[in-house]
């Protein structure tokens, strides 16, 4: 396996264990500063924008100066920010550094489209998804430390974890070696990506997917704790166990062709709303936040499928805009969440499994034709 794609594996080990240390807590910790169900509908809204903006112009830029830059500028930020969370006693201070932390999402674009490049013989969807998975292996103990320490000596302690961890992250990723620029001219045979009709409609039924599957989730933690009775270590065990689905998803899915892995994640976040929805209990909690684990394997599993469908020079952009379109959907479902949760928290349940069902239709249909001519290997597929 290439050298680099091992540096990537090993940082994102560090990094999955940080961020799941504080992530799945966000929402309780807006809370217990200040903040209703429908102000962190909006927060996590407005968290969302923040992962949204940067993702084309990162891709672009990814595409015409190289993609390592990129990646360790995003990684410096996120260390930053994390800090700035972790030093912030108002909610407006922790707003700010969290927003922050959102605009390194940026990094998504550049980093795909490096990992697809230093592959060496592994598909695309192989790669994809065995990075994923390095990033949720180091996330399994992440929400159960997290929880112990958020339970017992607050969530401030968190942040500072993630924050050293962070750092040994960083260090890391410095030691990755630059991929040269591919020239779009030489190898552009006219398909653009603003008239590549398979590329566009394909972001569409992506943006449904992303949404359908995204909005039963930012409020979980609230609905577990406040509906269900649940305490902050039994809610960051969920999320272990989420992540430890992440990585098994993520692993065997990857052995499947790309779009047909895609479908199959998205039946499997189904099933987690429909178990929160009308399940009850710990033990069948355990199971559907286990499927929940097909949410990110579905996500790499479409950045695979992307790659069939667009040239290598446009590799960047193409990821970009895609992940802008995903970020799109973390925008409005939170707040979607937010007023279904006022109303009746079963609601968020019920209104995702509905979409779900549709998604997963219209997305069938959409990438039922092969829409390239590229090679076994390019498209993901075994």
């Amino acid at each position: 396996m290439n050298r680099d794609l091992i540096l990537v594996a090993i940082s994102l080990f560090a990094w999955g264990f940080g961020e799941s240390a504080f992530f799945a807590f966000q929402p309780l910790y807006l809370e217990q500063l200040g903040a209703d169900p429908i102000q962190i509908g909006a927060i996590l809204g407005v968290y969302g924008i923040a992962t949204a903006i940067a993702h084309i112009p990162a891709g672009y830029l990814a595409d015409r100066l190289g993609r390592r830059p990129l990646i360790w500028s995003a990684w410096f930020i996120g260390v930053v920010s994390t800090w700035m969370m972790a030093l912030a006693y108002t909610l407006t201070g922790f707003v700010v550094a969290m927003l922050l932390y959102g605009l390194t999402m940026f990094v998504l674009a550049p980093l795909n489209s490096y990992i697809t490049t230093a592959r060496g013989n592994l598909s695309v969807g192989r790669a994809i998804t065995f990075v994923s998975a390095a990033f949720h292996s180091g996330a399994i103990v992440g929400p159960l430390l997290g929880g112990m320490i958020g339970n017992y000596y607050g969530f401030r302690n968190i942040y500072i974890l993630a924050g050293c961890l962070f750092l040994i992250s960083f260090v890391m990723i410095l030691f990755i070696r630059p991929q040269s620029v591919e020239s779009i001219t030489q190898h552009d045979n006219g398909r653009n990506l603003l008239i590549n009709t398979r590329y566009l409609v394909f972001l569409g039924v992506f943006f449904l997917a992303s949404f359908a599957m995204y909005l039963p989730q930012p409020l979980s933690p609230n609905y577990l704790q406040n509906q269900q009775d649940l305490n902050l270590i039994q809610i960051g065990q969920l999320y272990s166990i989420s992540e430890l689905g992440i990585v098994i998803l993520s692993l065997l899915l990857g052995l499947l062709n790309a779009r047909l892995g895609y479908l199959i994640g998205q039946v499997a976040v189904g099933l987690f709303a429909l178990m929160l929805w009308q399940g009850t209990g710990f033990p069948v909690y355990t199971i559907a936040y286990f499927l929940l684990g097909g949410f990110r394997a579905s996500r790499s599993l479409a950045t695979a499928y992307i790659r069939s469908l667009i040239i290598g020079a446009n590799m960047g952009l193409a990821y970009g805009l895609a992940e802008t379109i995903a970020a799109g959907a973390t925008i409005i479902a939170p707040l979607l969440a937010g007023v279904l949760y006022t109303q009746n928290p079963g609601k968020m349940y019920a209104v995702s499994v509905l979409l779900i069902c549709g998604s997963i239709v219209i997305n069938a249909l959409v990438t039922s034709t092969r829409s390239s001519t590229k090679t076994q290997e390019d498209t993901g597929t075994i």
